[in-house]
């Protein structure tokens, strides 16, 4: 017996089991049955029944015996293909290479210690496609070391790719704090992380216009900002080999000091911003006019202090309220807990200058308000009131701020050196990705200075390619994703995601019904991918066992497509 297929040119085809036999000379066939009403999946069973062969269930037929997360594996290495990180790295083969490569790979799915990290990969199929299967703690640490002898390399290879003669350059500093006391680099300093009285590191960022890293710097946890900037401003110059650029920095980076250096220099301009008490000075010489604000939000003006630059003044109505607000509140918590001494000197419970003051002191430090109120301490009277003309000359200046630029007009005309100074949100998105729920920068755990700065240089590798991720998948995420939109709307005004951007944050799926992700969300989704490792029951050997892969959902498989085909 046998089954046959009919075809049928205006239905489906017909399905007939039937039997051969002879009549002399002669082989025909006879039908037993039509089996077209079956599914495909029975047809084939009784074929497989008529060819001799054993039918049992499917778990009997094998055993899976290990399965490991496989698909944000293969994302992951996917980017660093397209990126070409290996080539990045080192030209040539290395264990070394392979080693790093991997490092990175796991930094940004599963941020470890190095001793935690070789324990992970082992649980998904990191170790097995980027072969380090055997590798050690000891061994990443002399990879490390090895990735920092050819930092300076990589990173002129990176500069090559993305910066270009007359473009923009981004540039800003931040810290992490340490776990121990021994290392040289850790020093007590201003702690962007909030944790007060520890030691930390500081690190300097570099990235081109778009916020993609090209290089970064380790100092010490007290060095001051702008000390930091002239070496990289070198930097760019002899190694990168970058003769005219545009350096963007906030006001706390690009000082006057640096700017006085920086007019020494041949082809260099700047983008900063003016501090508070400049513009109180443009104010009260009257070169700067509140009112002017008026009927605009963004003006361009000269002043004889900034010889040879253009300052473009904004004022943002939504950051004039927050800030009105903020004030408000601090003042009101300062007049309450200074009106609760005033109590307790009435009532001569706290009494002597030297005390009152003391206490006085620790309420105005607490709320930084001291300059916004008179204070009259003697041995037994204390009274405060608020100095009303300072407020209000301070909340005239509220939501002004004053971009302050070397780029001439026939250059770029005044929104544009607000975008480009407003381009720095792209440093600050990589300081939390490199701090936070991403990379897990901190805390720091090695003790050698070299090994810090090796570990801080791995980082920022992984959000190299991570930032590319981030690229490629803007349709699958809450990312926006018309950038174009950005060079032409208002630069003072609030910032506005774009409708498309709106109805996905609101319903939090895409139009087709399949979840909008989180980056982190959508690395969890393509874990579910998984390589089973199974075998027939009751062999033995790896030669009788075999792979079999987790089918892709449409998402993945759009995840996938995305980083194959996203322009680098």
């Amino acid at each position: 017996m046998h089954i046959d297929i009919v075809p049928n040119r205006k239905a489906t085809p017909t399905i007939l089991l039937r039997e051969s036999y002879r009549e002399g000379k002669k082989v025909k066939k006879r039908t037993l049955a039509n089996l077209s009403s079956l599914p495909m999946a029975q047809i084939e069973a009784i074929r497989a029944v008529l060819r001799g062969e054993e039918l049992r269930p499917v778990a009997q037929s094998f055993e899976i015996t290990e399965s490991r997360a496989q698909g944000h594996v293969q994302a992951v290495a996917l980017m660093m293909q397209r990126l070409g990180l290996a080539s990045l790295i080192a030209s040539r083969p290395a264990p070394e290479r392979d080693l790093v490569v991997a490092m990175v790979a796991a930094r940004i799915l599963a941020p470890h210690t190095k001793l935690a990290t070789i324990r992970w990969w082992h649980t998904t199929t990191l170790a097995e496609d980027f072969g380090v299967t055997q590798a050690s703690e000891n061994d990443c640490h002399a990879a490390m070391d090895w990735l920092l002898k050819r930092q300076d390399r990589i990173q002129k290879k990176l500069a090559a790719r993305h910066l270009t003669e007359g473009g923009l350059v981004l540039y800003d500093l931040s810290s992490s704090y340490f776990e121990g006391h021994t290392c040289p680099l850790a020093k007590r300093g201003y702690s962007r992380d909030g944790k007060h009285g520890t030691l930390q590191v500081e690190y300097g960022l570099m990235t081109d216009g778009r916020g993609c890293p090209v290089a970064i710097s380790v100092h010490e946890g007290n060095v001051a900002d702008p000390t930091t900037l002239m070496p990289e401003i070198q930097r760019l110059k002899t190694d990168f080999g970058i003769e005219q650029f545009v350096m963007v920095g906030d006001r706390g980076m690009i000082s006057q000091k640096a700017i006085d250096a920086l007019r020494a220099q041949e082809g260099i301009d700047w983008i900063t911003a003016l501090k508070g008490v400049s513009i109180r000075a443009l104010v009260e010489d009257k070169t700067l006019q509140p009112d002017l604000f008026d009927e605009r939000n963004l003006l361009e003006l000269t002043h004889p202090d900034y010889p040879g630059e253009r300052l473009v003044a904004c004022r943002n109505p939504e950051l004039q309220k927050l800030r009105g607000h903020k004030r408000e509140d601090l003042l009101v918590a300062t007049e309450e807990s200074l009106r609760k001494i005033q109590v307790r000197v009435e009532a001569g419970r706290l009494t002597g200058r030297d005390h009152i003051g003391l206490k006085v002191g620790q309420i105005v430090n607490r709320y930084k308000m001291a300059k916004h109120f008179t204070l009259d301490i003697q041995d037994t009277i204390f009274s405060s009131t608020r100095k009303g003309e300072a407020i209000a000359a301070e909340v005239a200046l509220d939501g002004i701020y004053i971009i302050r630029t070397s780029v001439g007009a026939e250059r770029m005309d005044a929104a544009t050196c607000v975008r480009h100074y407003k381009s720095l949100a792209q440093v600050e998105r990589a300081f939390r990705s490199l701090k936070t729920m991403d990379l897990k920068i901190r805390p720091i755990h090695h003790r050698l200075a070299d090994r810090v700065r090796a570990h801080i240089f791995l980082c920022m590798l992984a959000y190299y390619v991570e930032w590319h991720m981030r690229e490629a998948w803007r349709e699958l995420m809450f990312t926006d994703e018309d950038q174009e939109v950005k060079e032409t709307r208002d630069p003072v005004a609030p910032a506005q995601r774009s409708r498309a951007a709106k109805r996905k944050a609101s319903r939090h799926q895409q139009d087709d019904g399949t979840p909008v992700h989180s980056f982190q969300t959508l690395l969890a989704d393509l874990a579910t991918v998984t390589r089973n490792t199974c075998r027939m029951p009751h062999t033995e050997g790896e030669a009788s066992t075999f792979p079999v892969l987790t089918l892709p959902n449409a998402t993945q498989k759009r995840a996938y497509e995305l980083i194959k085909t996203t322009p680098m």
